[in-house]
């Protein structure tokens, strides 16, 4: 943009920390609209980590007693922020109020009420609050921008929002350019197996990500119990995250396989960890994209993972793993987990997620939100107009 297109931009979060999905796409996007010259401002309630160079942090006072009330406290003390220090485009990475512009981070609310929720549930506080602030984005009366995703993602809102059908806007995937590597590396897989003490001859079964239980690990757990015994003695599971392992390590001991089950926090080099492993597990309840599932097809990294993440898709077009499908079946996950163990030295998966990589057209999605956004701060050009 030229110097008289320098916008002043506030992006709203409520918690940032370094190995969550949703914080690791708002950096991204940060990092693109510092690197143009944007004047950026993120309001959030808590921040964990480094801040880039010229990225200002307001950390917003929102104490209460109950989840809900922090929410809506933080969206309070933000709304009397913006009035105070105006700005052109605000742009939410949680449903809520006040949005010009809303990164779909997260799942459909409404699906996941009407899918994989009791029916007192839509009598408790929790819904009330959750579809309200939904429905302030995606309602008929409101005109915030969506930025998408997936088309899971679109095809779900559109399902129970169907007037927000010229508000939602696709991006292309988000891969961080780092994560791609031309081959697999035998050096980086030695030594990061010699550090967690898994000889070469073992299989190590690898999870990523944050927030255990939406992820599945009581799944992945289970299948991984399942093992046949000649399997079972030679793999290893290791679990890499933020957030308490206490519940997992208690059912790892009911199953018997807390010998062989080891968690690891959250970090950044991740893609080492990508090389040491032998196959990625990922059986998440919901996922709206699922950036480990193409991190780990482009690592070379073979991937088992369920139909409701919304980068599953590039699994099935890459042939870099197997999906399972909806509605989800335990059974089905033990079998198929089984099958790829026995098949690993002879799939082509490796070498299919490999050539997949190569594609530039992976990385593209931080630039393409913000020539996005831009566009809606543009006061010419409507959101209706943009493609």
């Amino acid at each position: 943009m030229q110097a008289d297109s320098i916008m002043k931009i506030a992006f709203l979060i409520h918690s940032w920390f370094p190995h969550g999905g949703q914080q690791r796409d708002m950096m991204r996007l940060a990092r693109e609209c510092l690197a143009r010259g944007h004047d950026l401002t993120v309001h959030a309630m808590r921040w964990r980590g480094p801040r880039p160079d010229g990225l200002r942090v307001n950390l917003i006072e929102a104490s209460a007693l109950g989840r809900l009330s922090r929410y809506r406290r933080y969206a309070e003390q933000v709304r009397r922020a913006l009035a105070a220090d105006p700005v052109e485009l605000v742009v939410g990475f949680n449903k809520m109020p006040l949005l010009d512009a809303y990164f779909a981070a997260d799942p459909c609310f409404a699906e996941i009420a009407q899918n994989q929720r009791p029916a007192w549930y839509r009598y408790t506080p929790r819904f009330r609050h959750f579809s309200a602030w939904e429905q302030s984005v995606f309602g008929a009366e409101s005109k915030t921008a969506v930025l998408l995703l997936t088309a899971r993602q679109r095809d779900e809102y559109l399902r129970h929002y169907p007037d927000s059908a010229e508000r939602l806007h696709l991006l292309p995937p988000g891969l961080a350019e780092e994560r791609k590597v031309a081959a697999r590396d035998p050096q980086a897989r030695r030594r990061l197996r010699r550090e967690l003490a898994i000889a070469e001859r073992q299989t190590l079964i690898l999870q990523v990500g944050s927030g255990f239980r939406i992820k599945g690990v009581d799944r992945s757990l289970r299948a991984f119990a399942s093992l046949p015994e000649r399997l079972a003695s030679d793999c290893r599971f290791v679990l890499v995250g933020s957030d308490r392992p206490v519940r997992f390590r208690r059912l790892a001991r009911r199953l018997g396989v807390s010998d062989r089950f080891t968690v690891l926090p959250g970090q950044d080099d991740v893609a080492s960890l990508y090389q040491a492993a032998d196959l990625l597990l990922h059986p998440a309840y919901v996922e709206s994209a699922g950036h480990v599932l193409l991190e780990a097809t482009v690592a070379g990294l073979p991937v088992l993972t369920t139909a409701t993440c919304g980068y599953a898709s590039h699994i099935i077009k890459a042939g870099s793993g197997e999906v399972c499908g909806e509605p989800f079946s335990q059974r089905e996950l033990d079998a198929r987990l089984l099958d790829m163990l026995t098949r690993l030295e002879h799939a082509p998966w490796q070498q299919n997620g490999l050539r997949y990589g190569r594609d530039d057209s992976l990385c593209q999605m931080p630039s393409a939100a913000i020539d996005l956004l831009e566009q809606l701060a543009t006061p010419n050009i409507t959101p209706r107009e943009i493609e």
